[in-house]
């Protein structure tokens, strides 16, 4: 079995660059705001068989959000890199439905706890959940605030990839 391929910090910042730069060129190319989506993937190794499918299944909730509402995506593309499976979809709404619309995601499917959504406005400002009036993501493990769990390294590596694999077993169409 081949060994999946493990990114070091250096190229997650390389690469949330690049991300940078493909939501701007995406932005003025479009005129409207866009939805960014990464992953949820705890420890070095981001690029896997388990992290492409749980990618797929987020664009196909987003798809059937966006159809659901009437909004149409303008462009969509993926990015399959070592740094993880990646989306930017340009959505002709705004970005305040849309990061309420995709928060609610984040919350509520059973797989949402994984997908990191980020909605930019066309200024290539992101919405904040605050700005809603939404509480912060919360932590896999112990239900406080995910960004401080994380900056002060709360709970063991181990810990997380358990929870995200929980999820990901638990979810009936995986």
């Amino acid at each position: 079995m081949e060994r999946a391929a493990e990114v070091t910090l250096q190229e997650i910042l390389l690469n949330r660059e690049r991300r940078v730069l493909r939501q701007r060129a995406a932005i003025e190319a479009f005129g409207r705001p866009l939805i960014s989506i990464t992953l949820v993937t705890p420890g070095p190794v981001k690029d896997s068989p388990t992290s492409r499918r749980v990618m797929h299944h987020a664009l196909r909730t987003l798809e059937t959000l966006m159809a659901s509402r009437g909004w149409q995506i303008l462009n969509r593309e993926e990015f399959l890199d070592p740094t993880g499976p990646e989306a930017l979809l340009v959505v002709a709404a705004s970005s305040r439905e849309l990061k309420a619309a995709t928060a609610h995601l984040e919350d509520e499917h059973p797989l949402g706890r994984l997908w990191d959504i980020d909605v930019i406005d066309t200024l290539g400002t992101a919405c904040s959940r605050s700005t809603l009036g939404l509480p912060a993501r919360r932590c896999l493990l112990c239900q406080e605030d995910a960004h401080l769990c994380v900056r002060s390294r709360a709970h063991p590596l181990p810990e997380l990839q358990q929870a995200v694999q929980e999820i990901v077993h638990a979810y009936r169409d995986f």
